[in-house]
């Protein structure tokens, strides 16, 4: 019968569990960021340096599962011919998002050197450009907060609760410069291109906006790095749980299953430390951009075809949209399209897409297309749109890329209910008198105005409809 899972429980059985000093604070706790930021931790840190205190998104649902463990969880590596079945114990505490007092704790103190985030790239809640969005009503009922928390540079801001990670952030950083901690690295691990940078700009508009003096210290003391992060981390199964009571002998309600492959990519300075984390196969670049876009196009944007084209033609899971011929082919174009604006030899780029391929075709990783579908007007703005504006800059039809999109404008044209941020405008734009004008225009207003994409995307829609 299997034990349950606790620090310690593993003790008891002779085996050191004494927790590592909080180093790292990460916002947005998931199985992803459990699968790789703190997975890559636990892989490099020895000596017990790195402990992590992670704090929920929208739901406390996760910190509810892993506070009995004392943060205890286990990665299941499961590729086609097995899996590996590890105990990751970098992960210390965990809180509710909403515990906003102990984050504030945690980031005053000057031990603290990193936070990372994983909460999607709708979470940021940031407009193109990295502005905030203060149409929206938690960032512009945030902004009110830490205005009143703020505006008294001497101020006790722990009473302060914003309900948005960058409005959280802010008071964090602010609450910093108050204790004298020292510099700190933002570390943004979700997939948006140049996300070091466009974190920044958000974090220090808000700041800007209701306090000068923090504002100018973030701008001198908070390093921003940019990140491309790569590892495909599907829902965790009851029958998952009983697996890994199974090998292991322990209970644990929050394992998480992944594929062997991992990549992580980082750009920037850490002004308090870092782990050691190249030691687990993380890369350290001057240059980021090219990742990012390799990771964005090729990757994210196959698998939002396979999404919204997968599901339209019946299909589950990633392996299942990838074995149909029809789907196939039509990733291979979007990628020849994508590759035409990438530095190949630098990339590795054949290598890359035979690895890509080899990953979609792993059936034991069941990665359910509704879990890649959320937020298309966010994904399908980063991962398609620039490939599809330099095609029809260098005069070609960018066909390929009209897939995924047409696919998606006819998904919520036949009423299938997909989450997405901008859910009302979505609702709005089926109403107009060119629906698919007015959803391509949510993406991009230039493709919107561009009549011979907007034929390649009809055209399209029509196929699915």
């Amino acid at each position: 019968m299997a034990l349950p899972l606790s620090r310690t429980a593993l003790a008891a059985t002779g085996v050191g569990a004494e927790p590592a000093p909080i180093r790292i604070v990460h916002l947005g706790l998931g199985a992803f960021a459990r699968a790789h930021q703190a997975w890559y931790t636990a892989r490099v840190d020895d000596d017990r340096e790195w402990g992590i205190a992670a704090f929920t998104g929208r739901s406390p649902a996760v910190a509810e599962q892993l506070r009995p463990q004392d943060g205890l969880y286990h990665v299941v590596e499961r590729s086609a011919d097995g899996e590996d079945v590890r105990m990751i114990s970098s992960i210390v505490e965990v809180h509710d998002g909403a515990n906003v007092r102990r984050l504030l704790e945690l980031l005053s103190a000057e031990q603290t050197a990193i936070v990372t985030l994983t909460v999607t790239e709708a979470g940021y809640r940031l407009l193109p450009d990295g502005a905030p969005d203060v149409s929206d009503d938690a960032v512009a009922g945030d902004l009110d907060v830490l205005h009143d928390a703020l505006s008294d540079p001497d101020a006790d801001v722990a009473g302060a609760a914003p309900r948005t990670t960058l409005g959280r952030l802010v008071l964090g950083l602010a609450a910093r410069r108050r204790a004298g901690a020292g510099g700190i690295a933002v570390v943004s691990c979700d997939n948006m291109p140049d996300n070091g940078p466009f974190v920044r700009t958000g974090v220090i508009a808000m700041a800007h906006a209701v306090s000068a003096v923090d504002a100018a210290w973030i701008e001198q003391h908070v390093a921003f790095v940019s990140t491309s992060v790569d590892r495909i981390t599907p829902r965790t199964t009851d029958a998952d749980i009983a697996e890994v009571a199974a090998q292991t002998g322990w209970t644990d309600a929050a394992p998480v299953v992944t594929e062997p492959f991992h990549d992580w990519i980082l750009s920037g300075r850490f002004p308090a430390g870092r782990p050691a984390w190249e030691r687990a196969g993380a890369r350290f670049v001057d240059d980021i951009v090219p990742f990012e876009r390799r990771k964005l196009w090729l990757l994210n944007g196959s698998h939002s075809l396979m999404a919204y084209a997968g599901l339209a033609r019946g299909h589950r899971t990633v392996a299942a949209a990838i074995a149909d011929p029809t789907t196939r082919r039509e990733v291979i174009a979007l990628w020849d399209e994508a590759t035409r604006h990438l530095p190949a030899e630098m990339l590795d780029l054949e290598r890359y897409r035979r690895d890509l391929l080899q990953r979609f075709e792993n059936a034991r990783i069941e990665h359910r297309l509704e879990q890649i579908a959320p937020d298309a007007t966010t994904k399908l703005r980063v991962r398609v749109v620039p490939v599809a504006l330099a095609e029809r800059d260098e005069g070609r039809r960018a066909s390929a890329c009209a897939l995924p999109i047409g696919a998606w404008i006819a998904l919520v044209r036949s009423g299938r209910e997909l989450s997405d941020s901008r859910r009302d405008a979505v609702v709005s734009a089926l109403t107009s008198v060119d629906p698919v004008r007015t959803l391509l225009a949510l993406l991009d207003a230039r493709l919107a105005e561009d009549d011979d994409f907007l034929v390649e995307v009809r055209a399209v829609a029509r196929t699915f409809e």
